[in-house]
C-alpha cells in the first residue's frame, strides 16, 4: 500500500486511477525530469536520471492497477482464479504474490501477516484465497511468469 500511495502522490492521483489524467501527468513529469535537459556534470543530472526511472516505474505500476486495465484483463483474471490452482506464494510486508498453475502471477496489496498465516494454515489454499483474498484485496498482474520464478 505504501508503494501505491507513493506513486499516486507522485502523479497527483487522488482516489481512482484515471488513465487519461495519469498519462497527462506522466508526460509532464517526464518533460520536467528528463535527463537530457541537464548538462553533463550538472548536479541535477544524476537526480533527474533517478527521478525519470521512478516516474517510468510508477506509471507502469499505476497503469496495471487502473480500473480500465483491470476491466480489460478481467476475463483472463477470472479464468485464472477459477480454473488454475495456486502453485507458489510469497508474502513480504503487506504484499502477497501468488503464482498459479497456468503461469500467471498476481500481486495482492494490503495482506497482513495474520491474514497470510490464516491462508497458509487453512485446509485448502485455493478455497481460502477464493473466499478471502481475491474479492477483498487490490491486485495487479505481475510481470513475473512461471518461467521467471
Amino acid at each position: 500500500m505504501k508503494r501505491i500511495n507513493e506513486y499516486k502522490k507522485l502523479f497527483g492521483v487522488e482516489k481512482e486511477i484515471e488513465l487519461k489524467l495519469l498519462k497527462r501527468s506522466y508526460r509532464n513529469l517526464v518533460k520536467e525530469w528528463h535527463p537530457d535537459k541537464f548538462q553533463e556534470g550538472d548536479a541535477l543530472k544524476e537526480e533527474a536520471e533517478l527521478q525519470s526511472r521512478k516516474i517510468i516505474d510508477g506509471y507502469h505500476f499505476l497503469v496495471s492497477m487502473a480500473p480500465e486495465t483491470k476491466e480489460k484483463n478481467l476475463p483472463e483474471y477470472t479464468e485464472t482464479i477459477t480454473n488454475a490452482a495456486i502453485l507458489d506464494y510469497q508474502h513480504k510486508g503487506l504484499l502477497l504474490e501468488i503464482t498459479f498453475t497456468d503461469g500467471a502471477t498476481y500481486e495482492y496489496f494490503g495482506v497482513t501477516k495474520p491474514m497470510y498465516l490464516k491462508m497458509i494454515n487453512s485446509g485448502n489454499l485455493n478455497r481460502f484465497a477464493k473466499r478471502t483474498i481475491y474479492p477483498k484485496y487490490t491486485y495487479r498482474k505481475s510481470k513475473r511468469t512461471l518461467e521467471a520464478v
